[in-house]
């Protein structure tokens, strides 16, 4: 299983850290949320419901990566 660049443990996860799908490249931007999830904005990453998936390509929330800045 691929564990992102944050190696699976959401407690390392800055509250304002972006993260990147593995797969489709879509971007997780806390200040944005996920409209189509219905995710309001300024909900960090390792808060977002344990069924959320990418609303591009549907993968799970291990195969997001930190974006670094």
């Amino acid at each position: 299983m691929f564990e992102g660049s944050y190696l699976g443990d959401q407690d390392r996860l800055d509250p304002n850290a972006r993260l990147e799908c593995g797969i489709c490249w879509w971007i997780y931007d806390p200040a944005e949320g996920d409209a189509l999830a219905q995710v309001v904005p300024g909900t960090p990453f390792a808060a977002l419901p344990a069924h959320w998936t990418c609303p591009n390509c549907d993968a799970p929330r291990e195969k997001f990566m930190v974006v670094d800045e």
